[in-house]
């Protein structure tokens, strides 16, 4: 997987072992580093049986990998945060959210979204308090998409994949913004590197919000034949409604039915020159690859 996505098998990569819920390990990982990518967050197959699966995992791993980065005199670390931490929990609107928006983890917001909200909040006040001259900055992705390189791929791409594969027999009502999974380390690499980045956050989302029956458009268009299992239709929201009372994929979306979570990423390509490649694109090469994993192919 890592020489399909470009990794020369003599680069120089060393693997370390590290819990987010265990001090060990993470001064050994980030010794001798001048800069630290955060980029795991606890991701469940099934609910969690209580927020603070994931919450506290978030939340403690964050504050782990911050004070083993100031300890060993790392000069920054780039949160990879997300839209969650940004656009939910909010009455209807139309302007699109932007860095200054913070989630509201008291209007039932899921987990998931919780978790990222407060493990944000916990880096930020960290680096306020006890940071003694750490430089944070965080990236906060819409939904990223992009071209697998195995079998393992995030669960991001279920959309996707559950079109392709017609286990979606129509589109649901909700919007959202895309992101390509090579912008999102673009996006980090420039936070890393660029003066101008630290102690900022920076939505990372190509273009305009799409509602899921525009994501089906798009595969419709771009794949032809290949895309005859993806949906021509849109379910009404009460129907979504009803199926998720027996439904837990459903049930996690319930409080986005009807909503356009639209976001900008002016701030990142005006600060940063971060210039993330059309949606369109994105969402067709996700698709093939999904297709060419399914058929044996190389990704």
């Amino acid at each position: 997987m890592l020489q399909r996505g470009g990794a020369a098998p003599e680069a120089p990569l060393r693997v370390m072992a590290a819990d987010l819920t265990q001090d060990a390990g993470w001064s050994e990982a980030v010794a001798g580093c001048d800069a630290v990518l955060h980029v795991a967050s606890p991701t469940l197959t099934s609910a969690p049986r209580s927020d603070d699966e994931m919450v506290t995992p978030a939340r403690d791993g964050v504050l782990r990998v911050l004070r083993a980065a100031r300890d060993t005199g790392v000069r920054r670390v780039v949160l990879t945060s997300a839209i969650g931490a940004i656009a939910y929990g909010h009455p209807e609107r139309t302007t699109p959210f932007t860095e200054d928006d913070w989630t509201n983890v008291d209007a039932g917001i899921q987990p998931y979204q919780k978790s990222k909200t407060l493990a944000e909040r916990a880096a930020w006040d960290f680096i306020t308090t006890q940071g003694r001259g750490l430089e944070l900055s965080t990236v906060n992705p819409t939904g990223v998409l992009g071209p697998v390189l195995g079998p393992d791929y995030s669960p991001s791409l279920g959309v996707i994949r559950r079109m392709l594969d017609g286990s979606m027999p129509a589109s649901l009502k909700f919007a959202s913004g895309y992101v390509d999974v090579r912008d999102v380390a673009d996006l980090h690499l420039r936070a890393m590197t660029d003066p101008a980045a630290a102690g900022e956050r920076f939505i990372a989302t190509s273009g305009r919000s799409l509602w899921v029956r525009d994501v089906a458009a798009i595969l419709r268009e771009r794949l032809g034949e290949r895309a005859h299992n993806v949906p021509t239709r849109e379910m009404p929201i009460w129907a979504t409604r009803g199926i998720s009372l027996v439904n837990p994929q459903l049930r996690t979306l319930r409080s986005i039915l009807g909503k356009n979570l639209d976001a900008t990423s002016e701030k990142a390509q005006r600060v940063l020159g971060w210039q993330p490649r059309p949606v369109e694109d994105t969402i067709t090469e996700t698709a093939e690859s999904l297709l060419a994993l399914n058929t044996g192919q190389a990704a």
